[in-house]
């Protein structure tokens, strides 16, 4: 596998980050600060759909005085985000907030940074340090030629002397952009340099699905080299989006424990006999809000597709305009074809609570198995192992070609 990057560890609120921790999912609300049930209601659904930590933007003083109201009822976490003015910064602590986002770019004066990690300290508050690809100091696109991997870095570094030299150390760094090349350079370099707790994420990525590959191109790739112990997929949608995607890239790589359905599906083929695309669509709906920590197959055929998905936990086959359910590659029933989704939850809702074992014990597999043999052979007699014709185009490039 990969060993990662070791780094101090800090905590947010009751979050650790850093130093080996899990790595933990962030998410940024989209309401107004001041508007605090809209928020709370936001932040409940965050939490609901993995979100670890949650910022919220403190750009005024109603926001300030949202958050004092905000951070006793939230769930989790709560990081105020603060631009330009560094008196915010020390509202949103006095706010009660877990820990404080600050971007070098836009508050420069030195004697307002240290007047912030000076409270901060005291008040034993992490800051991130967020340096972003888009609103650099102006000298250091001059020093660097433009914006550069180092140029980011220095930014990041210039920041943690302030904060060093009023003895703070509780910080956390980020090096975002919106160019994934970019942004893995300079992580990768930052990386090198210091051993603070490192966010990842692309910043500005865009809405679904471009942002949320260009997101998983820079954060998975980080991750797989060991580097990176925060993340957030900034996407132009709902934010509650963002933490699912982070949640699910976690449990993929095996960084997080899976709490939700992984659903595989097969790509259909000639062979399938229902629209595989509308039934793994409707799973994946029905399955979207349920705490299941199991990998669930949708395959469009009874020839290949206990075999090929015998590793899940639980599947479904179509086959003879039917569902053929399987539990660990084993057939244990067989359902009319509009009723495939709900069979799905039934059993998976079921062997989340009894286990595997449980779920095949409690049906006769004989009659399972016997169905599936038998729709299997039909399927074969009727479409052949070669169901698209490749064999027989093979033949005809052949001779095309040796003529």
């Amino acid at each position: 596998m990969f060993e990662r990057r070791h780094t101090r560890q800090i905590t947010v609120g009751k979050v650790p980050v850093g130093g080996g921790a899990p790595i933990s999912v962030q998410s940024m609300t989209t309401t107004k600060t001041a508007d605090v049930e809209g928020t709370l209601q936001q932040i409940y659904a965050l939490a609901a759909a993995g979100c670890d930590v949650v910022r919220c933007t403190c750009n005024e003083q109603e926001a300030a005085e949202g958050l004092a109201q905000i951070v006793p009822r939230s769930p989790i976490p709560i990081i105020a985000d603060i631009h330009h003015q560094y008196r915010m910064a020390l509202a949103a602590m006095e706010a009660g907030v877990h820990g404080l986002r600050l971007n070098p770019g836009n508050i420069r004066k030195p004697e307002h940074i240290k007047a912030v990690a000076t409270e901060a300290r005291d008040r034993n508050i992490p800051i991130r340090i967020g340096v972003n690809g888009g609103s650099l100091d102006p000298s250091l696109y001059e020093k660097h030629g433009g914006l550069t991997a180092q140029a980011m870095v220095e930014s990041a570094l210039q920041e943690m002397n302030y904060f060093r030299e009023v003895d703070f150390n509780l910080m956390k760094i980020s090096v975002k952009a919106s160019s994934v090349p970019l942004m893995v350079e300079a992580y990768r370099l930052l990386a090198d340099t210091v051993d603070v707790p490192l966010h990842l994420g692309v910043t500005e990525a865009g809405p679904p699905p471009a942002g949320l590959v260009k997101s998983t191109a820079g954060i998975a790739t980080l991750l797989l080299e060991g580097i990176g112990d925060t993340i957030r997929y900034s996407l132009t949608a709902d934010p509650v989006e963002e933490a699912r995607a982070g949640r699910q890239l976690l449990e993929a790589l095996g960084l997080r424990e899976r709490k939700n359905v992984d659903l595989i599906a097969c790509p259909s083929c000639g062979r399938a006999e229902i629209d595989v695309i509308d039934v793994a669509n409707r799973a994946q709906e029905a399955f979207a809000d349920q705490k299941l920590p199991l990998q669930i197959a949708v395959m469009g055929c009874v020839v290949n597709g206990p075999g090929e998905a015998r590793e899940a936990d639980l599947g479904i086959a179509a086959g003879n305009k039917r569902g053929h359910l399987f539990v660990k590659g084993r057939n244990v029933a067989v359902v009319p074809e509009n009723e495939m989704v709900d069979a799905l939850v039934e059993w998976a809702e079921y062997i989340n609570e009894h286990g595997v074992e449980a779920a095949i014990a409690r049906v006769d597999t004989t009659l399972a198995e016997r169905e599936a043999a038998r729709d299997r052979s039909q399927l074969l007699s009727e479409k052949g192992d070669d169901a698209n014709h490749a064999g027989e185009k093979i033949v005809e490039i052949r001779k095309t070609v040796g003529n």
